[in-house]
């Protein structure tokens, strides 16, 4: 059995999921195609895009990691991976108010999601030991308070999501592909 101190299960994570950014990459297409969904089709068909696409997002991820041949798991016994698991309950969870929200409100929707996404990211500094998590986390909870208060058309707030994201996911991998070559 392995001993974990928090900076080498932070460190395994990182090798092991590539810093986080295929998840996040995922993650921001998915914004990205509920963002045209909103645009060609309707904000009611963006909203299930967005949840039938987030819930595809770690699969995805996993499945683009193995096909580009990078590492896809932590080592069996990281408590970090626990931790992970445990956020997947709070986004579930927000998902589900999310999508009431937007029942009663569909601009709400796209706010509401940055909102818990936003919060999740916050996690993901502790479980890769990244400040960018933080950073990425307060934009994207920032984001969807502010288009909450400008009572933004759903389009905005995918769109937004998928730019905060996508730019994101491009600094993770810098930031992977550096530490590869240390």
């Amino acid at each position: 059995m392995t001993a974990f101190t928090i900076k080498s299960a932070q460190s395994d994570m990182r090798r092991g999921y590539s810093y986080g950014a295929p998840g996040v990459l995922v993650s921001g297409s998915v914004w990205l195609v509920s963002g045209v969904v909103a645009m060609t089709v309707s904000a009611q068909m963006s909203v299930l895009t967005l949840l039938v696409g987030g819930a595809l997002i770690f699969p995805l991820s996993m499945l683009m990691c193995k096909l580009l041949g990078l590492p896809h798991g932590h080592t069996a016994g990281n408590p970090l991976g626990v931790l992970a698991g445990e956020g997947t309950v709070w986004l579930i969870a927000g998902c589900a108010i999310a999508y009431g929200v937007s029942v009663l409100r569909i601009e709400w929707f796209f706010p509401t999601m940055l909102l818990v996404i936003g919060g999740r990211y916050l996690m993901f500094q502790t479980l890769y030991g990244l400040r960018i998590y933080w950073v990425l986390g307060a934009l994207l909870g920032a984001t969807g308070f502010a288009l909450a208060l400008l009572r933004a058309p759903p389009v905005i707030g995918a769109f937004s999501g998928a730019t905060i994201e996508l730019i994101s996911a491009i600094v993770l991998f810098v930031q992977a592909k550096g530490s590869a070559s240390d």
